[in-house]
């Protein structure tokens, strides 16, 4: 019975890249536009909006989302979401519909067509390098500087043990205690269930609900770098003991 999920799940892997690949050479050329100059990255942003949506309806992945009255129209936010599967990417922008730049590994600016994404408008880290990191982190620091939030997975990476989360990195902390602005976990709940990281036809992949909370946003006004590790350690708890209540329901 698994082998036979795992197959229908591999078959459901490929329907979804069809229409990953099929929505975005259809929309290429507006995101062509729209990339290049910083003065339409929000509406490339809008787009992707419907595009995420679009493709999750035909693919059969339907949100359900607690809290968004959490999210404050005009504030910047650090956003450190607990990361499960490539997925989490597309939920993002069904999850948090207010712009945001997302940083992602350096290898996504490889990647043929998506990377038009990573070219300007969203940020890209080689986390092998620390001066890689820290241009990212700067570029981080200018975004919020002009009112946009960011997205920053604490993890770095997503953990072989999903949905047990990896140690969370300082490096989103340390930036929105620089920055003075407040810090939203996002827990996501069945994300690798949708779509594990395993072989083609190997691990958890199939339609069915996404499950996220937007948590409280944490104030870090007054916050110095002693608060950093407790900071980290506050989110890492709020998320996992999420993870923990959801598991035993």
């Amino acid at each position: 019975m698994k082998k036979i999920k795992e197959i229908l799940g591999g078959i459901w892997k490929i329907y979804v890249f069809i229409w990953f690949l099929l929505l975005l050479l259809l929309l290429y050329p507006f995101y062509l536009i729209f990339c290049l100059n910083e003065k339409h990255f929000n509406k490339a942003f809008n787009l992707l909006l419907v595009h995420t949506r679009i493709l999750m309806f035909f693919t059969g992945i339907f949100m359900q989302v607690k809290n968004k009255h959490f999210i404050k129209k005009g504030q910047a936010y650090v956003i450190t979401p607990n990361h499960s599967s490539y997925l989490d990417i597309v939920i993002l922008y069904q999850t948090f519909t207010q712009y945001f730049v997302f940083m992602g590994k350096k290898s996504l600016a490889t990647v043929p067509l998506f990377n038009i994404f990573f070219k300007k408008m969203n940020i890209t880290v080689n986390r092998k390098s620390a001066a890689d990191g820290k241009r990212a982190i700067d570029r981080c620091g200018n975004e919020l500087d002009k009112g946009h939030s960011v997205v920053l997975f604490p993890e770095g990476t997503i953990s072989v043990d999903v949905p047990e989360m990896l140690k969370f990195k300082n490096g989103a902390f340390k930036l929105a205690i620089e920055k003075q602005v407040p810090v939203i976990p996002i827990t996501f709940f069945t994300n690798y269930k949708r779509l594990e990281m395993a072989g083609l036809f190997s691990g958890k992949a199939g339609p069915g609900v996404a499950k996220a909370v937007i948590h409280e946003p944490i104030p870090t006004k007054g916050m110095t770098e002693e608060d950093v590790v407790p900071l980290r350690d506050k989110v890492y708890n709020i998320i996992n003991n999420e993870l923990i209540a959801y598991s035993k329901r």
